[in-house]
């Protein structure tokens, strides 16, 4: 396999990196392996990591979690007037009404959300973004979309839509796994 071998890297192109090392070292113990696929795996989920730091760094920045900010982002995300069923969030954000409730209550502490009682339905509540989460939204938004923009700067416009097409067939595929 030429994608392991360092002596194949002309000028220009990449040194090896530690997934290449462990595919080096697969490939004397298994050489049967698809050690392709493995170190593409190992890629994907490497990527994954590294922007799941890079979204968590920019939460704990502003003192909360990634799970609270995608709340927020939710509400702010669905327009005037900024509310949601709790039910509503948590089938947009897949989490259970447990882990739901204990982050709608660090927000509300926070001033950031409130519950607001539901107009159409007297027996529930809403899930509103007050004005300082509206305004704490606006600019970690700002914010988290920079460090993507960082984040992806190296690929081109087409390497871009090649990557999101090739990214969504990928998830859809695995979705119906």
């Amino acid at each position: 396999m030429s994608f392991i071998s360092t002596s194949n890297y002309s000028v220009g192109m990449a040194r090896p990196d530690r997934v290449e090392a462990l595919v080096s070292q697969w490939e004397k113990e298994r050489p049967d392996l698809d050690l392709e696929t493995m170190a593409l795996a190992a890629r994907l989920l490497g990527v994954g990591r590294m922007i799941d730091a890079r979204i968590g760094a920019l939460a704990a920045e502003h003192e909360m979690t990634v799970g609270e900010g995608d709340i927020l982002l939710t509400l702010r995300r669905s327009g005037p007037p900024y509310r949601l069923l709790p039910t509503q969030l948590t089938d947009s954000l897949l989490v259970s009404s447990g882990t739901m409730t204990n982050r709608l209550d660090r927000l509300e502490r926070r001033g950031l959300i409130e519950r607001v009682p539901n107009p159409e339905d007297r027996r529930s509540v809403e899930i509103a973004l007050t004005d300082g989460g509206r305004k704490l939204v606006d600019a970690v938004v700002g914010e988290h979309v920079a460090r993507e923009q960082e984040m992806l700067a190296p690929l081109s416009a087409r390497e871009r839509e090649a990557l999101t097409r090739i990214l969504r067939k990928l998830a859809a595929h695995i979705e119906a796994l």
